[in-house]
């Protein structure tokens, strides 16, 4: 990914996110946990972009085998 895609993407995340705990009325418990979901995807997001952890859709969360 260019770097140029990269850095769009993280300014339009920012602004969607400055948007929506600006102009958007919520509680602040709300709003706190809204901008730490969306923070710990964007990392997510970036470690899988360079590359620090697999891909993402590799994983499975829960994913139980019996007997086997």
């Amino acid at each position: 990914m260019p770097l140029i895609q990269l850095v769009i993407t993280l300014v339009v995340v920012g602004v969607i996110l400055w948007v929506i705990n600006s102009y958007i009325p919520m509680q602040a418990t709300i709003k706190k946990i809204l901008n730490a979901v969306v923070i710990i995807i964007v990392i997510l997001w970036l470690l899988n972009v360079f590359g620090v952890i697999g891909p993402i859709s590799k994983m499975h969360v829960g994913e139980m085998r019996w007997g086997r």
